[in-house]
């Protein structure tokens, strides 16, 4: 799907679908269910190596996830995360971004607006789709002490709505809005042309975008408020590996 079928989706009111992936198999069969876009995000810091946030989540991870997605994905846009502390300059940012590509990458992602117009239009003259990333920004979790609602005052719309514009013109694709008041994102889709791609911001989205093991209830020991598992893979988990041990216990394996 290329860059410009989105902003068509948007002009058309179609919704785009957007999960997340680090592995193979994963990215496999999403792409094989038919979503638009799969994101190798640095939420792999979480979900998958254990971390407390993303913020100690380095290149040489993100590298190592987005190649093995890569080998999943057939039709849907594969977007990697830039993680923190690789893109501080515009020189940086590029680097890391065709780094990225090289594994497999279609296109990348990293966190900021107007403050990064710079980067992004590194990266976008490069001739790299860009997807932008607003709102709370996860690898500022630590300063910011948590993960808040944003937009909730007229400045900080105000300022959502100009960091939207601002990366538009340098080039973005697309914006990923997250645990953005739902009227302000609304507010910002009907601003620019290019899609939202909401997560915790609300249904007046042109997307939603979820971590994949929060759709599938996969890491149980936290679930963010906004979402509603459609399925307990956890609890599967437990159940068959339950059903292992009594049976090796049992000595009633049967070979077949």
């Amino acid at each position: 799907m290329g860059m410009k079928d989105f902003r068509e989706m948007k002009r058309r009111g179609e919704k785009i679908a957007s999960l997340t992936a680090y592995d193979y198999p994963t990215a496999r069969l999403l792409d094989e269910s038919g979503i638009d876009i799969i994101l190798v995000g640095d939420s792999l810091g979480m979900v998958v190596l254990g971390f407390e946030d993303t913020t100690e989540v380095t290149l040489e991870m993100m590298l190592h996830h987005t190649a093995a997605v890569a080998r999943g994905v057939k039709r849907a846009l594969l977007v990697a995360d830039m993680p923190i502390g690789t893109y501080d300059t515009p020189n940086e940012a590029l680097a890391t971004a065709k780094r990225l590509v090289d594994v497999g990458a279609q296109a990348v992602k990293l966190e900021g607006g107007a403050s990064h117009v710079a980067q992004i239009e590194a990266i976008t003259r490069a001739g790299i789709p860009f997807m932008a990333h607003i709102g709370m920004l996860p690898q500022s979790v630590r300063e910011e002490g948590g993960y808040k609602v944003k937009g909730r005052t007229q400045t900080e719309a105000d300022a959502l709505i100009a960091d939207a514009k601002a990366v538009e013109q340098a080039g973005a694709f697309s914006i990923v809005l997250e645990i953005v008041l739902p009227d302000v994102a609304r507010r910002i889709s009907e601003a620019i042309a290019i899609p939202t791609i909401g997560i915790g911001s609300g249904e007046n989205c042109d997307g939603q975008i979820l971590v994949t093991h929060d759709l599938i209830g996969l890491f149980p020991w936290f679930t963010p408020k906004f979402v509603s598992p459609e399925a307990r893979v956890a609890e599967e988990i437990r159940k068959a590996t339950t059903a292992f041990i009594e049976r090796t216990r049992n000595g009633s394996h049967n070979i077949k």
